[in-house]
Parts: C-alpha cells; structure tokens; sequence
C-alpha cells in the first residue's frame, strides 16, 4: 500500500511548489507594462540560488514569455534588460534548464538584442549569452550559423570592459574547430583582441588570454601572425613572458603558458628559444607541485607533455627540473589519508577527480620517455611506477586506461626496459586483456606496444606466442581503422621474423592468403609496407621459403607483378624487388621467376632505374638466381646473359655509387668462376 501513496503525494507537493511559482509567470501577461516590470524585478529575486524555483518557472512557460517581452520594440530598455537578467539567472541552473532554453531560441533572440544601442541591455544580452555558452550542452555552431554576428561582436568589443570579458569569453568556450579559429581570424579576432591584453581589468586580460591560447592550438597560421604582434610596442610573446611571472595569478601563469607552447609547438617559436627553455617549461614544471590545486597541477602536466613531446632536448631539460619525476610520482597518492585539505567541498571534488591526475601524470611521463634511454631507466625506478602502469591499464576511465597504454609504449621502445622492468613485471598479459576489449584510440596504442613487445630480443615474444595471439592480430588486420590494420600487420611481421615453419605456418592459416592478398592492395601505404614486411619474413631461410611458394607461389608472383607495375613508393618497390630477391633464394622457389619472363623483364626495368636502392635489391635478385654453387645455374647464366643481364651487369660495374658496383661485381664473378 505505501507503494500506492508515493505518486499522490509526489503530486500534491508539486502542486504546491507550481502554484507558488505560477503567479510569477502570471504577473508577466499583465496589462499594465510598470507592473510586468515589478513582476520580472520580483522573478530576478525569487530564482537567485534556488534551481527548484529557476526548474518550476520554465515548466510553467516563463521563457518563452520572457523572450517575447525581450523582443517587443514597445518594451522599455529597463523591461528589456531584466529580463534578460532572468533569462541569464534561469541558465545559471542545471544543464536541463540550458537545454530548455536554448530549444526556445534563446541565442537567435539574444543575437538579435544586441543590435540595439541602449549599453545596459547589450551587456545583459552577451553576460547571459556568456552563460549559455560556456554550458557543454549548448551546441556552439549557432554562434556561426549567421555571418553578420562574429564581425558585429568584434565591433562591440570597445563598448566597455564588460563587453570586452563576456565576448572574449564567448569565443574562447566557441572556438573548437580549425574552422572557428579562421572565421574569428579572418574577421580580426588578433588585432581587435591584443590590446585588451593591458586592460586595467583583470578579467578582460584573463579572458583575452584564454582567447589566445584556443585561437593559437595547432593552428600555424594564428601562432605566425601572433609572433610578430605588438602590444603597446611590446612584442606579445613577451607580454606572455611577463604574464608567467610568479608574482601573477596561476590562473594567468598556466594560460600564458599554454599560450607560448602552442605557438612553439605550431613552429612560431623555436624549441631554443629563451622563452621556452628558461621560461614556459619551468612555469610548467612549477604547476606540476603538490602546492597547487588539482586542476592545476592536471593542466601543468598535460600542456608540459605537449610542449616537449617532439623535442629531446626539453625532455632532457624537463628530466631535471625541480625533481620533476620523482614529483609525478606525488600524483599517484593524492588525495591520500592525511591530506591538508580542510575543506570538504575540496576534498569530494578531488577524490571524484583523482583519475585526472593519474592520466595527467602517464601523459607527461609518457612524453618525457619517448626518446631519451636515460630518462626511461630514471622513470620505470621512480618507486612502484611499473605496477602504476598496471594498475592504470584496468581503471575503469577510459582515459587513464589510454594515458597507461600511451606511457607503456613509450617506455616499450627501450631494449633495456622490455629485457627487464616489462618481463619482471609480466605486463604483456593485462595489455593483452586491454586488447580483448577496448575503444579503438586504446586499440591502436596497445597494439602498438605490443608490436614492440614482440621483437625479436624481447622476452615476452614466446609467452604472447603461446597465449593465442595470433587471431588476435590477424582480426586487426580486418578492421575499418587503418592505423589498427598497420599494427595488426606489424605485430604480425615482428612475429614472423626468424621464427620457426611452425609459427610461419599458423601465422599464413590465421590469416589466409584470401586477406594477405587483400592487404597487399590496401590503399593505405603503410599497411602495403608491412604487409611485405611480413611476407619477406616469411619467405626466408630456404626451406620456409620453397614450402611458402609451393603452396602459395602463384598468388605471390601475381601480387609482385601488380605491385611493380602500379604507381607506388621507392619504399613499397624496393621492399618488392627484396621478396623477388629472397624468392629467388630458394631451391625450387626460384623456378618460379625463371619461368616468369614477364618478371624478369621487370627486373631488368628495375636494373637500369634511376633509383640506386632499387638498382640494388633488382640485382640481389639475380644475383641468387645465378650463384655457382647450386643446381642448374648454368641454365639460369645462359638465359639471362640471352635476355641481355650480363651486359646490364657489366655497365653497373661502373656505377657511381660504391655498393651497386660492389653488388654487380659479384655477380659478373659467377659467370667467370
């Protein structure tokens, strides 16, 4: 029975809160125009602070009267402004009230408004505009769809310094595409925002920062063009400089941090420069502290691995400023059991937020790893970081499972490590766990690593073998993403290289010829490249080469034909001429090209190319085809010195380049010996 009471009295308090609500909503259809205006004053005061009262006023139809009342030119400036007022008070409430508003067209209205002169209302326009904007549920593209609203925002920027915050924050939570950042270029966001830079108000400089660094993200063109700017005849990179300064707000450090790494990172300043190396990199290591908030600390690391990610140098640097990887390893412990934080708001936030910093810290110690030995050996000593890195595999943020993967693949590139921190700690089997199921930006990483963790010198090759990896693979190599099939093909390669019949066997079963001929026609070149890798690692050693070209070696010869004759890279017909080359190593295999005149002429061809490297791998070829020491060579010598080789050899003897003339050299020497 109590079951059967929940829904009346739900009801019955609903009533309530509705009816008390509803005289507001009301008070706006009045006649008389001064008391719809104390009506909107009074609903301004009633839903400060209170989301139930902001939810109950948009159920009971408040907006779309509000937005009519905004849109009467018969309405005065101040109706107008208050609601506006309101309307910006209602979307301070949950991402349902946004949502709710922006279905009644709250933006084409508040657009509109900002067409009149009256100063007041236009600020009250673009603050809840501001507020709409920056909600994640609001679909930014409307700021777009009319042309005539961008280059009017730009000419409202000198109206006043709230017209200055509201806009540039608009389009720093606006600009999310390269197509943004042209439209807000093109109608000059660069000029008509860099001198709120010296506002006297803070938030107009923070705002026009925040600008800066969204229009300068991955974008060359924005990064040149701001290079050379001046701000009251101060060059904007150093208006930056100045802005990093410890003595500034961190909010202001962090951004023009940001700022100056993506104007290096988009090749506008050199990684050298001072203001880099002496300058963003240690702000950025400073915000890396345990001394800073959370969100700070998350940013710090993030923008750090993404300055030094491409360059060496800054890694080595970074490695050795302000303990910068024993410092990372604070990350993983926070908040902990004695934590300084008093405030409890603080501490729930943290704890729902701790994973950023896991991911935050794999980042940076993925980026700093990525090429230097030294520093991949000082990160996997940092205390318990190998079973971090497990651990971070199986969290259940997708997120932190990437960063994880992310930062195992650049430490998998080290010999050193996969000999001994990768084998201790067996970490092939939870990355082989992530491959059964994960979203494919975490496929391709672990894939990727686990490409690494199948070469040769790599001691977890024979357990990944024996664990059944070999579907695995070859189901990557199916899949629609191409940098998934390269991978899938890859592992595939690193496997089959200088393995056993058996291994080779199962690797050409798994995959079926069917899709091995498949892959070698893939538009993609990189997976062409390794799809050759791994039939030249099939195709050595001569037993494993005879046995793969009896059962295989019509298909082969047919795609190597194909491959010759098609518009292709040196890379993919060298790598080609390489397979010819070892076919024609074979005992019986070699058969196969002597009977082919078609590919002894495509070897010819490729004797006498203007590409040295594949000059080369076609006279290795036949080279193996007429060595001494092996049955019917003599019949292989007389036909191709028919077919006119021995003369091409004879020219390439005098070849300018030292190992083509070396190469034909030796092969004249079998027909004198």
């Amino acid at each position: 029975m109590a079951c059967l009471l929940e829904a009346p009295l739900r009801i019955s308090v609903l009533s309530e809160v509705t009816a008390t609500s509803r005289h507001y909503v009301d008070r706006l259809f009045d006649p008389d125009p001064q008391k719809v205006l104390q009506g909107v004053i009074d609903m301004k005061n009633a839903v400060i602070g209170n989301n139930k009262q902001k939810a109950n006023l948009i159920v009971l139809g408040a907006v779309p009267r509000l937005l009519y009342l905004l849109q009467q030119g018969s309405s005065s400036s101040e109706l107008r402004a208050e609601c506006a007022v309101v309307l910006g008070s209602l979307a301070m409430g949950t991402e349902n009230n946004i949502k709710s508003l922006v279905d009644c067209h709250i933006i084409p209205a508040l657009l509109q408004g900002l067409l009149c002169s009256d100063l007041i209302f236009i600020e009250a326009c673009l603050r809840c505009l501001r507020t709409v904007f920056i909600s994640p549920v609001t679909p930014v593209q409307l700021l777009y769809t009319d042309p005539t609203v961008i280059p009017h925002l730009m000419s409202l920027l000198s109206r006043s310094q709230r017209t200055q915050e509201y806009i540039t924050q608009i389009f720093s939570h606006c600009c999310k595409t390269p197509e943004h950042q042209t439209v807000l270029f093109n109608h000059g966001a660069i000029q008509n925002i860099a001198p709120l830079l010296i506002s006297p108000s803070y938030k107009v400089r923070m705002q026009a920062l925040k600008c800066f660094s969204v229009l300068a993200y991955e974008n060359t063109q924005v990064s040149m063009t701001l290079v050379n700017v001046l701000v009251d005849e101060e060059l904007l990179s150093q208006v930056f400089v100045r802005m990093m300064q410890r003595d500034q707000p961190i909010d202001m450090q962090l951004t023009a941090a940001k700022c100056l790494t993506y104007m290096c990172r988009a090749g506008a300043i050199r990684t050298d420069d001072s203001c880099i190396v002496l300058k963003t990199l240690p702000c950025l290591v400073r915000m890396c502290s345990k001394e800073r908030l959370l969100e700070e600390r998350v940013e710090g690391a993030e923008t750090l691995a993404y300055l030094m990610e491409p360059d060496v140098e800054l890694q080595r640097i970074a490695s050795v400023t302000d303990h910068l990887v024993a410092m990372l390893a604070d990350y993983f412990k926070y908040p902990s059991s004695v934590s300084a934080i008093t405030d409890i708001k603080r501490l729930d936030h943290d704890l729902k937020h701790a994973h950023e910093l896991r991911q935050a810290a794999f980042k940076l110690y993925a980026s700093l790893g990525s090429n230097d030995e030294d520093i991949r050996k000082k990160i996997t000593e940092t205390e318990n970081m190998m079973d971090r890195i497990v651990s971070g595999l199986s969290e259940s943020s997708v997120k932190v499972r990437l960063a994880a993967v992310r930062c195992l693949h650049s430490l998998s590139r080290s010999v050193q490590q996969l000999r001994t921190s990768f084998h201790d700690h067996a970490v092939w089997k939870p990355l082989m766990k992530l491959l059964q199921n994960a979203p494919d930006e975490v496929l391709v990483m672990a894939s990727s690593t686990l490409c690494n963790l199948l070469l040769e010198f790599s001691p977890s090759k024979e357990p990944i073998l024996e664990s059944g990896v070999i579907e695995l693979l070859c189901s990557l190599t199916q899949s629609d993403s191409p940098a998934l099939r390269v991978n899938g093909i890859w592992a595939l390669m690193n496997m089959a290289f200088q393995a056993d019949q058996k291994v080779k066997g199962e690797i050409v079963r798994a995959l079926g010829t069917e899709q091995l001929f498949r892959l070698l026609s893939d538009p993609d070149s990189n997976v062409l490249m390794k799809t050759l890798g791994l039939l030249r690692n099939l195709l050595s050693t001569r037993p494993h080469i005879d046995q793969v070209m009896s059962s295989h070696g019509k298909q082969i010869m047919q795609a190597v034909t194909l491959i010759l004759e098609g518009e292709h890279s040196i890379e993919v017909k060298e790598q080609t001429l390489c397979i010819l080359a070892n076919i024609a190593d074979g005992n019986t295999a070699k058969e196969l090209i002597m009977t082919n005149d078609d590919i002894l002429q495509k070897i010819k061809y490729y004797m006498a190319h203007s590409n040295v490297k594949l000059q080369l791998a076609a006279t290795f070829c036949i080279s193996n085809l007429i060595w001494n020491e092996e049955d019917g060579s003599q019949e292989r010598q007389d036909k191709l010195r028919e077919l006119g080789f021995v003369d091409i050899l004879h020219k390439l003897t005098q070849a300018s380049d030292p190992n083509l003339c070396d190469r034909a050299k030796t092969a004249m020497q079998q027909y004198l010996a």
